[in-house]
């Protein structure tokens, strides 16, 4: 479906013109008689433009302009007006209207402002869908692709109860923010997030963070320290790479979890805690199961409930948006006006294969936004490998508009063909595929031309 435009003018011959025009450029078209049809039209219908004569004998221009504003603020409004009222012109301009055209209309420039429009009227719902992507309900976790979407779902699904969960996936992916959307979602939320890395730490260091120690437990402890049980009494403890801790520790892990009760390194005392635990892992855990290097017990102790966080090179349409967000964030911690990515910066992050996930991709932008002097990140502040063929991620079918040479706007274009003729021409499908909404979808096959 094309674009509607609605034509606002009590001149019939003036409209009956205007609306030939711009059905010969490919809208569809919309008219009304006076302001006062404009306003209620606008209020049972949607419409992506309007162009509205300034003067009409039942209600003018500025009145429907400012009723209209009210009702919809985000949509654009071309003002018609002689050239006696071009003041009143001024003023629509400062109510809200997008811009104004003099009688008689030059229909290139005419042509031109609707394009202009329209491609506002895109941005804006781009922009808002973007930032529903970054809305607190999403959990912090950046992306729109269904693996994500499923990984959403599930977390609101398990936080509310008391269940242990276990995290695994790639290095890099954010297990720790799953685990911290876990804990926000959770009746635990006002409570305390402590996580403390497993391999970060040796035996006996890992056992006293763990459950405290007494004043003179061993050398160096001179004085009486909380672990990081107590710490988290009443809420989450998240303990990261899990698979490493020692299987003369894991017992005592195992206690803590089955009884609710710890004991500091040199203490007989025993402490009741209320923790809930999460932990997460890169390891193949039944691997270490049968290597005898994990205790069974706690093993299903610990994965009551498992989640697996996609490695990025699964959900490649999340990148932009993930290249994006990092974009704002650093430039923002740098004082830096940068307004975006180059295409072929873009498409080069898009090949990619991201062996270190999202923190590669988090360090590589953090560095592009530091090394650019300009107002758009290049591919000349990327690091050299990521172009090198070896690391190029395997090229999938709907992914196959991936060519060198071409702008994003290009590969887009043959990304979202490819994917439509994978799908047999369904949207929803395609939609899914690629990881955007259906709206998205038809604003992207209008801009294109497939509609």
């Amino acid at each position: 479906m094309s674009a509607q435009v609605l034509i606002v003018d009590d001149d019939l011959a003036h409209r009956s013109m205007l609306k030939t025009i711009i059905k010969g450029w490919g809208y569809d078209v919309a008219e009304a008689d006076d302001g006062d049809i404009a306003v209620e039209m606008v209020r049972n219908q949607s419409y992506d433009s309007i162009l509205m004569d300034i003067r009409m004998v039942k209600m003018d221009g500025i009145t429907a302009l400012e009723l209209i504003k009210e009702y919809n603020p985000s949509i654009p409004i071309l003002i018609m007006t002689a050239f006696s009222s071009v003041d009143t012109a001024v003023k629509a301009l400062k109510i809200g209207a997008y811009d104004y055209l003099t009688k008689p209309l030059d229909f290139d420039v005419l042509k031109l402002t609707l394009e202009r429009m329209l491609d506002h009227t895109r941005l804006a719902s781009e922009n808002e869908e973007l930032r529903s992507i970054l809305e607190p309900n999403n959990m912090g976790m950046v992306g729109n692709s269904d693996v994500i979407k499923e990984l959403r779902k599930i977390i609101a699904t398990v936080a509310p109860s008391e269940a242990s969960v276990l995290i695994t996936g790639e290095s890099g992916t954010g297990k720790e923010l799953v685990a911290n959307a876990i804990h926000s979602a959770s009746t635990r939320a006002d409570k305390a997030f402590v996580a403390i890395n497993c391999a970060a730490l040796s035996e006996n260091l890992l056992e006293s963070e763990l459950f405290g120690h007494e004043r003179g437990a061993f050398t160096g402890a001179d004085r009486r320290r909380e672990g990081r049980f107590v710490q988290a009494d009443g809420g989450t403890l998240f303990l990261d790479e899990v698979g490493e801790i020692p299987v003369s520790l894991q017992p005592k892990l195992l206690r803590a979890l089955q009884q609710g009760e710890v004991q500091r390194v040199g203490s007989d005392t025993v402490e009741k805690v209320d923790v809930r635990v999460i932990t997460a892992t890169n390891r193949d855990l039944p691997e270490e199961v049968e290597n005898g290097n994990f205790r069974e017990d706690l093993y299903y102790r610990l994965n009551v409930i498992a989640l697996r966080v996609p490695a990025l090179r699964d959900r490649p349409s999340d990148i932009p948006l993930l290249a994006e967000f990092f974009m704002k964030k650093y430039s923002n911690k740098n004082r830096k006006s940068i307004k975006g990515l180059a295409p072929q910066a873009m498409d080069t992050l898009i090949r990619y294969g991201w062996p270190g996930n999202v923190r590669e991709l988090e360090n590589v932008i953090e560095r592009a936004v530091i090394m650019t002097m300009g107002e758009y990140i290049s591919t000349r502040e990327l690091p050299l490998s990521l172009s090198a063929k070896e690391n190029e991620a395997p090229v999938q079918p709907s992914q196959a508009a991936a060519l060198t040479g071409m702008s994003l706007d290009e590969l887009e274009r043959k990304a979202i063909l490819a994917t439509l003729e994978e799908s047999e021409y369904n949207k929803s499908k395609t939609a899914r595929k690629l990881g955007i909404t259906r709206a998205t979808l038809h604003n992207k096959l209008k801009r294109y031309g497939f509609e």
